[in-house]
């Protein structure tokens, strides 16, 4: 027959249009199958194709043959299928009983011809068919059937190409997602959870893995999991373990480097491995190094339930999904060491208010004691050597003394040192203080607006009350915005009194100060919050005349307000 015969044009045209309009790769392999059987006088037919994890033919679609024949695994060379997949040629037996190289797959064949999906020259699969009469197929139909089987695997390795691409879009977005994911989110455990659920979604598999590294322990501790509802027990019998890299099999990617896969972990020789989860389902995986500054910082895994070859394509997205996850234990890191620090000047805040709200006790104290003193020393009171009351007058001007020397020394306690004071730039003082404040603004939605200052500025004092507040400052206006809101943070410099200063303004979008208390709001014991102290502003305001600068209510309304910090600029 001719290949411009209509009926051989209709079945070329069935098997081309699949690539337009067929769901997927598989749909249409069944599709391929029945349009070819038509087009002959077969009985059975099957179409198989090369698996790349084992080598072999794997029979994907079939008609006419028993059900259990999606077992029947020839390799090339094997049978009529194999002989012709290893060699790219169409063969057809008339007496499939006079052929040596013939395995039957159905009893009652009689004749056969299988023909090569051929794309790019390679063989990517098989078409056969099988009928009961001798002689049903001749020469003619083995030319139509290799023209049908080149078409068809043309069409197949197109939708596997959309398949490919669609796949690779899917990943690219969690990709995408996922990068957005790690941006927004701060806690550590959301962080490392969502990356291996995003893991474990990205390769459609079973179990994910996130392991921290100590190098200088050299062991594994796993961090973070997802897995399937029935390998949860598996998880959690692992999720407290440390592993020494020495009897760790995943340790495996640090040590080589780059990704690392294990296509069959149903062995002794990988389930004694400590680091792996007691379950049998789980057949191969893929572990990746987590690399920060060049150093391994731990692994990321991924387990499949069934035998599986990662692609070169899926190693490179897992690589790449490792360079997430090395971020994230970064920012877990550092989220740690944002919290110690914070609470470390929480506790130095609580002293430094412990420290100042003595100096002011003893200065108010110092006063009225100063008076009695003056007093006592008129009254004049001249007793003879035995009247008891000379000696009362002795011990009360004692203890007087003894008084005055205590409230010296918690003033000069409460005073900060020169020798404390150093030269910073603003811009690191502001930096350093708005990290800490970072976590807060998140948890609160508060926006905050931040521009480093154009040139350095520079000022003498003491760094950690200078932050002390600003923290008080932002955390004050994070209070005003419950529903979240702005902060803004704007420095200039300019000329007053003092001299050459520097401006730090600090503005919210909160509900503002009640007016009633605006003009008191630098008092002690005065707070607008049920919890409040009424100490923070009074403190800070005590700071920055220690600092000889000055802290001042700018402006304050429903819209939000504004505190001013006045530092005068250090002389280069």
């Amino acid at each position: 027959m001719s290949s411009d015969d209509p009926k051989d044009l209709a079945v070329l045209y069935a098997i081309a249009s699949l690539a337009a309009s067929a769901a997927d790769a598989t749909s249409a392999q069944s599709r391929v199958l029945t349009a070819i059987m038509a087009a002959f006088p077969a009985d059975s037919g099957s179409l198989a194709l090369l698996s790349p994890e084992t080598g072999g033919l794997e029979i994907c679609v079939q008609q006419g043959l028993p059900p259990d024949v999606g077992d029947f695994i020839l390799k090339p060379g094997q049978g009529i299928t194999g002989w012709v997949a290893l060699h790219g040629k169409p063969l057809l037996v008339a007496d499939v009983a006079a052929e040596p190289r013939y395995i039957s797959a159905r009893a009652g064949v009689r004749c056969e011809m299988a023909a090569p999906l051929i794309f790019d020259g390679r063989t990517i699969g098989i078409v056969n068919l099988d009928a009961d009469r001798l002689g049903a197929f001749s020469a003619d139909d083995l030319a139509r059937l290799a023209r049908y089987a080149a078409e068809a695997g043309t069409v197949l390795h197109r939708l596997w190409q959309y398949e490919r691409l669609r796949a690779n879009s899917k990943q690219l977005t969690t990709l995408v997602e996922l990068g957005h994911a790690l941006v927004a989110q701060l806690a550590p455990e959301e962080l490392l959870s969502t990356l291996t659920q995003s893991g474990r979604a990205l390769f459609s598999a079973r179990l994910c893995l996130l392991h921290d590294y100590d190098e200088e322990r050299r062991e594994l501790r796993l961090h973070a999991w997802s897995a399937d509802g029935d390998l949860s027990a598996a998880g959690l019998a692992l999720q407290q373990q440390t592993v020494s890299a020495d009897l760790s099999l995943l340790a495996a990617a640090i040590r080589s480097g780059r990704a690392t896969e294990f296509q069959n972990i149903d062995g002794p020789g990988y389930r004694e491995a400590a680091d792996l989860p007691r379950d049998r389902s789980l057949c191969s995986a893929l572990a990746v190094p987590l690399i920060l500054e060049g150093q391994p910082a731990g692994v990321l895994s991924v387990f499949h339930g069934e035998l599986h070859r990662f692609s070169d394509d899926e190693k490179r997205l897992f690589t790449a999904l490792g360079s997430f996850a090395a971020v994230a234990l970064q920012n877990a890191r550092l989220y740690a060491r944002v919290f110690q620090s914070e609470e470390v000047l929480r506790k130095n805040e609580t002293l430094t208010t412990l420290g100042l709200l003595a100096a002011e006790i003893a200065h108010e104290i110092r006063n009225p004691l100063l008076v009695i003193k003056l007093l006592h020393g008129t009254l004049g009171m001249d007793f003879a050597e035995d009247d008891p009351r000379r000696r009362d007058l002795q011990v009360i001007t004692e203890k007087i003394e003894q008084l005055e020397s205590l409230v010296s020394r918690v003033l000069s306690f409460g005073r900060t040192p020169a020798a404390l004071h150093s030269r910073w730039a603003l811009a690191e003082i502001l930096d350093d203080t708005l990290v800490l404040l970072r976590a807060k603004l998140a948890q609160a939605g508060v926006e905050l607006h931040y521009t480093a200052p154009a040139r350095a500025l520079l000022v003498e004092g003491n760094k950690g009350q200078l932050q002390q507040v600003i923290l008080n400052l932002a955390l004050n206006s994070l209070h005003a915005m419950p529903h979240g809101g702005e902060l803004t943070v704007a420095c200039t410099e300019e000329t007053s009194a003092l001299g050459r200063v520097v401006q730090l303004d600090l503005t919210d979008t909160g509900a503002g100060i009640p007016e009633s208390i605006r003009p008191r709001i630098f008092e002690s014991f005065l707070s607008g919050r049920a919890d409040g102290t009424g100490l923070g502003l009074a403190i800070a305001r005590r700071i920055m005349k220690d600092h000889h600068g000055e802290l001042t209510l700018l402006n304050s309304s429903s819209r939000g307000t504004t505190m001013r910090v006045t530092l005068p600029l250090s002389s280069a």
